[in-house]
């Protein structure tokens, strides 16, 4: 039997999932937008293996396994067709999701994603793991610097990006080794041509974990998708969630128009729209 994932679930209407990226939770990567959504949709944001509620494996995670855990966390949920966002490792498994059943995605929004893990992406990452198990603290330091943009970055003095590191170096733990590991195995190439949903692939300009060829590249391999770039790094729903939430809900809110339109012109015709 599939587990079904720890997850928030929030408000009425047409439903909205949102998956979070490594390191993170549900709560921490969209709380705010969760918030802010939750009058119009029913929102359910899974906690992946390692985060939240939901305990972290005990061995390697698969991919494919991941995304049968979303569905099934989904339609628990009581959520059959619904809008995906995901960020980051998020983006990957929403990606992996709406391949694997594409008649329940109604769109899609990636932030930060990828088809397939590079060599620098394995070397980045193994180096995570290193650190998390020997400097938690130090592997907070790179990750800020690595992943938020300069805007960020220069509002921070020397004190205050100490306390900003101390404080995310407090969340890690080696409950995310697996996610981590996860993230250096990628490969999407044989799935990714099977989504369908019309899909929103947003790339951050300044994003030094996951560049923005990465997002181009999936963006290329999706049929029905358009591309956007945005300034921010890497952690833009922590870097700037306001910009991201309003392209999120812009995009989510266009897309459920556009279909009760195509609805309605197909009850009134009898023709599909």
């Amino acid at each position: 039997m599939t587990t079904v994932l720890d997850h928030i679930a929030a408000g009425t209407g047409p439903g909205l999932v949102l998956i979070h990226g490594t390191g993170a939770d549900a709560a921490s990567n969209w709380g705010a937008l969760i918030e802010a959504a939750s009058d119009r949709y029913a929102i359910v944001a899974p906690n992946l293996p390692g985060a939240g509620g939901t305990p972290a494996p005990d061995g390697p995670l698969d991919l494919d396994e991941l995304a049968d855990q979303v569905l099934a966390t989904v339609h628990t949920a009581g959520l059959e067709r619904f809008h995906l966002v995901g960020h980051s490792l998020g983006a990957v498994i929403a990606t992996a999701v709406a391949a694997r059943e594409p008649g329940a995605v109604t769109s899609l929004l990636l932030h930060a994603g990828w088809v397939t893990t590079g060599p620098r992406e394995v070397f980045m990452v193994d180096l995570w793991a290193r650190l998390l198990r020997t400097d938690p603290v130090l592997l907070a330091r790179h990750l800020i610097l690595t992943a938020t943009g300069p805007g960020l970055l220069g509002t921070l003095n020397d004190e205050q990006f100490a306390e900003f590191a101390a404080g995310f170096a407090a969340t890690l733990g080696e409950h995310i080794l697996p996610q981590i590991d996860l993230d250096g195995r990628i490969d999407l190439r044989d799935s990714v041509g099977r989504v369908l949903a019309p899909t929103l692939v947003l790339a951050s300009t300044e994003d030094q974990v996951i560049p923005t060829h990465h997002q181009r590249e999936l963006a290329e391999a999706i049929g029905d998708s358009r591309y956007l770039e945005v300034p921010g790094g890497h952690g833009l729903p922590f870097e700037d969630p306001d910009r991201l939430f309003s392209i999120i809900t812009d995009f989510v809110d266009a897309q459920q128009t556009a279909q009760q339109s195509a609805r309605r012109a197909t009850r009134q015709t009898g023709v599909p729209a």
